[in-house]
């Protein structure tokens, strides 16, 4: 990676969108396959699609629109990804991350990210909200890989990549809220496959309550930049042995849909409490 090429890529694509926002929000929120919907609680006020950004990847996964909103959600300003990149479209960690980058650039200090997930821990279901405790990077290319970006630490401490104040945050709202919420440690893996029941075992012995194609790039290169950390898993189909079936995306999208509104209510009221 020619790292000075792209920190002036990232600084590029955070003036542009300076001056095409008057909105410095200091949430970002990524909303995830199926999980668009939660734009809808966004009272926007401005869309940019992420083809007229500078340097910024295309989402190419149905589910994801390839906008960048920015707007209110709790009374506080916030900016909002609806789509994500993945490394299996076909892009490299920094590609990947950029997004990241460019939000500790505009001043974020706090980052939302959420998905769509397999769940392995047998005592979840289809449809659970998992917030996520920790994770377990599974990726093959590591998003920190080359020259040290500038601002962070060579060797970043991951001890607390999702942000235990957040979790007590979540954790009290959904009391007060009457909602259901489990817990438990996200796995990345590559993709685009869906893991096979083998996969899925051994990511459960490995540790793994859910596993997924996304997230952890981001967090670790959010965290590298030190911005706070909070995670949401949607439980969409379940790789617990005897409960595996045959899955597609549409399904995982309808799974994903039909929680969105518990989520949205977690993220509103979070959003609201953060200082």
């Amino acid at each position: 990676m020619d790292i000075k090429n792209y920190i002036e890529q990232v600084k590029e694509t955070a003036q542009w969108i300076k001056e095409n926002t008057q909105l410095r929000p200091r949430t970002a929120i990524v909303l995830g396959t199926g999980l668009g919907h939660l734009a809808e609680e966004i009272d926007i006020v401005d869309e940019i699609p992420y083809n007229k950004i500078p340097n910024f990847p295309v989402s190419t996964v149905e589910g994801h629109s390839g906008r960048l909103l920015f707007g209110y959600l709790g009374g506080k300003e916030v900016m909002a990804l609806e789509g994500r990149f993945h490394y299996y479209e076909g892009y490299n960690m920094q590609q990947v991350t950029f997004p990241q980058r460019v939000m500790a650039e505009l001043g974020i200090r706090s980052l939302f990210v959420s998905n769509a997930s397999g769940g392995t821990n047998p005592n979840f279901e289809i449809g659970d909200l998992m917030l996520i405790t920790d994770h377990i990077n599974f990726q093959p290319e590591h998003p920190l890989n080359g020259p040290n970006y500038p601002g962070g630490p060579r060797f970043p401490d991951m001890h607390e990549a999702y942000d235990h104040e957040y979790l007590d945050m979540a954790r009290t709202i959904a009391r007060e809220k009457g909602i259901k919420v489990v817990e438990g440690v996200y796995l990345a893996d590559q993709g685009p496959t869906y893991e096979t029941p083998a996969e899925y075992k051994m990511y459960r012995i490995l540790g793994a309550d859910a596993v997924g194609m996304s997230t952890v790039p981001e967090v670790i290169v959010a965290r590298h930049a030190g911005i706070r950390c909070f995670g949401v898993s949607v439980i969409t189909d379940l790789g617990v042995e005897g409960k595996i079936v045959n899955i597609t995306h549409e399904e995982v999208q309808r799974a994903a849909d039909a929680v969105q509104p518990i989520m949205a209510d977690i993220f509103r009221e979070m959003v609201k409490r953060i200082d």
